[in-house]
């Protein structure tokens, strides 16, 4: 029998997902994309820090508990993630950053005072972390953040158990964050749109997948502007306010977590050396700046193509 693209959407992570599936079978089809979805919201029950029941706020509860809390292999690689994240990034990249969202309402418009952003640097640096065996040691008063980490791990978790049912093909699209399953029929690729932050530009860039995972960061879906000042959820860990660099950048890489990683660092950055950061990564990348110029390397060649399927940043077609 002859396969046919299955897809199946969703809402999880806060972003609007969507699997495809390349399957003969559309009962079969069903059962496989059921237990992938499941995989996704089992990571973002685990590790939600708006979910209270999450292992995520069982650690942050037992920050300052001299016993320390013990965590599992999984858990314990995503820490080994960011930390070479943090090392990378010369620290700007922090998952201990979370204390500054108790700071930071990006739903009302509220600027602090210098003066509260003062008082939570103290509680901010993934070397104050401490680690004996498998406990976990986080000090008083700090609180961890892996938001930039495991929307782009779960999109590779799903992948791989797509492919440990005996998924051939297919694509996993969590929010604008894609990990390939497999290539279409005829090894063909996936065509993937890049979402523009301007309004009035649909589209920013393409790339056409065969494997890996691409992922996305940028200001332009959580931020206000306050007084003729643009403000950017993604917030500096060393300074304690938003980031004012480059507008969008979209990565693509092995996997999606290590996409991510890239393309939140560059983020994070000054533009000149988010660009350069970027250029000397050699993965295929592209840019929005402070201008609205547009600039990358692989992705260029290709957006101005046609039949773009995907666009990022959850549009679903």
């Amino acid at each position: 029998m002859k396969e046919s693209l299955k897809r199946y959407s969703f809402k999880a992570m806060g972003s609007l997902c969507e699997l495809q599936i390349l399957h003969s079978s559309r009962i079969e089809a069903d059962a496989i994309l059921s237990q992938m979805a499941a995989e996704v919201h089992r990571l973002e029950n685990k590790y939600s820090r708006f979910n209270d029941s999450s292992f995520l706020s069982e650690i942050n509860r037992a920050n300052g508990n001299k016993r320390g809390i013990e965590i599992d292999q999984e858990t314990e690689a995503l820490f080994d993630h960011a930390l070479s994240c943090y090392e990378h990034s010369d620290g700007l990249f922090d998952v201990t950053a979370g204390i500054l969202n108790t700071l930071w309402n990006f739903k009302e418009i509220t600027v602090p005072e210098q003066s509260q952003v003062d008082q939570l640097l103290p509680y901010i640096g993934f070397h104050k972390l401490s680690w004996e065996n498998s406990r976990l040691f986080l000090p008083a008063n700090m609180q961890l953040d892996l938001g930039g980490i495991v929307k782009e791990y779960a999109a590779d978790s799903t992948a791989r158990l797509a492919r440990d049912l005996g998924v051939k093909g297919g694509l996993v699209n969590l929010g604008g964050d894609f990990a390939v399953i497999g290539p279409q029929p005829g090894n063909r690729s996936w065509a993937v749109g890049i979402t523009s932050p301007k309004d009035n530009t649909p589209l920013m860039a393409r790339i056409d997948m065969l494997e890996g995972g691409l992922a996305s960061s940028g200001d332009y879906e959580r931020f206000f502007v306050h007084k003729g000042k643009r403000y950017s959820h993604i917030l500096n860990p060393k300074t304690g306010w938003p980031c004012r660099g480059l507008r969008a950048v979209s990565v693509a890489a092995s996997l999606t977590t290590i996409a991510g990683s890239f393309a939140t660092i560059a983020m994070l950055m000054e533009e000149r050396a988010a660009k350069q950061f970027l250029l000397e990564s050699s993965l295929a990348h592209v840019f929005m700046d402070s201008q609205g110029y547009i600039d990358g390397t692989e992705f260029m060649s290709v957006s101005q193509k046609n039949s773009i399927v995907n666009p990022a940043r959850g549009s679903l077609e």
